[in-house]
């Protein structure tokens, strides 16, 4: 089976290629070829399935077209700009998340059968005055541009799926920390920065109060919800193809104290605090409390505890030196 991933070169695109490239298989099937696909070249991952890259923009129809062709039989659709840029920059937004969605889709449906395809939302569709904590059944009433693009984006999925055109799932990320690299135009940049570079022996500034929280939930067990939700056949998700993931709340004081437990004091000490009035009116618009019933009735997993996703950190994507100086 030939599986495709878009927006590769990105931190869970990354973790997701290297997760099937390992296993080799995707529900049972045989992975013949993993194509990775980003507007750089994403790197290719060790394991014993073929690796094709493609360079493009998720925006151009043409590039899509080339990617989703014949002999395709899965799709993970996770390229998108960030929170931050979608709301700085509207129209690329705009095309990149909204018409970028809708050629991939339009690409699936020209092939010869319907295939599943997984797209990566967020809790941003969530938003205004609404009761906590959000359920299931909560109407979306995003706030931002970012997560207005990621609600229609489902909207699509749901329809191409009821019209037959693919077996479509929409999967409403919470914030994914700690990513690795360096920080991005997210409004929650910040939320692994606060983490990772003071393990990687850096100081760091905290835009926002130690009393914000969050919904996270850890790379681990995003890139395992991404094949789950593939793996799990259409009748579990019914007419709604649109699932709320698993996270768990977390203050940033909660986050402080569990690098301390883990990494010491003087690694939780480099974190230094200063608000952004910018970032802190984007985050304070944000719900923290869910009850994701229903991904938890369909088996998805949820993470236990902060300590846990800095540990985690530690063994999967910190650098020898740095976890060297930890002692």
């Amino acid at each position: 089976m030939r599986v495709v991933i878009t927006g590769a070169a990105g931190f869970v695109g990354r973790k997701l290629a290297s997760a099937l490239a390992k296993a080799g298989r995707l529900d049972g099937a045989k992975i013949t070829e993993l194509a990775l696909f980003d507007v750089v070249e994403p790197p290719k991952p060790e394991g014993a399935v073929r690796i094709t890259t493609q360079v493009g923009n998720i925006a151009a129809r043409p590039d899509v077209d080339a990617l989703i062709g014949s002999g395709t039989g899965a799709v993970f659709h996770l390229a998108a700009i960030v929170s931050g840029q979608a709301e700085a920059e509207f129209d690329t937004g705009m095309a990149i998340n909204l018409d970028g969605t809708r050629w991939v889709l339009e690409a699936c449906r020209k092939l010869p059968k319907p295939i599943k395809v997984v797209f990566t939302s967020s809790v941003a569709v969530y938003g205004g005055d609404i009761p906590t904590p959000i359920k299931d059944d909560i109407n979306l009433l995003p706030q931002t541009s970012y997560g207005t693009q990621k609600a229609i984006g489902e909207l699509l999925v749901n329809d191409f799926s009821r019209k037959g055109f693919l077996d479509g799932r929409s999967l409403r990320l919470p914030t994914v920390v700690v990513r690795a690299g360096k920080p991005n135009r997210a409004a929650s940049t910040w939320a692994s920065s606060i983490i990772r570079e003071p393990l990687q022996q850096a100081e760091t500034v905290c835009p926002v109060s130690k009393s914000v929280r969050m919904w996270c939930a850890s790379p681990r067990t995003v890139v395992q919800s991404l094949i789950h939700a593939y793996e799990l056949p259409a009748k579990s998700y019914g007419d709604n193809r649109g699932l709320m993931l698993p996270g768990f709340v977390v203050s940033v004081a909660e986050m402080m104290e569990s690098l301390k437990r883990v990494a010491g004091p003087k690694v939780a000490a480099r974190v230094k605090f200063k608000k952004d009035p910018v970032i802190a009116a984007i985050v304070d618009r944000w719900h923290a409390d869910f009850a994701p019933k229903r991904a938890l009735k369909m088996g998805f997993k949820q993470d236990k505890s902060m300590d846990d996703i800095v540990r985690w950190f530690i063994e999967d994507d910190l650098a020898p030196e740095h976890r060297a100086a930890l002692g």
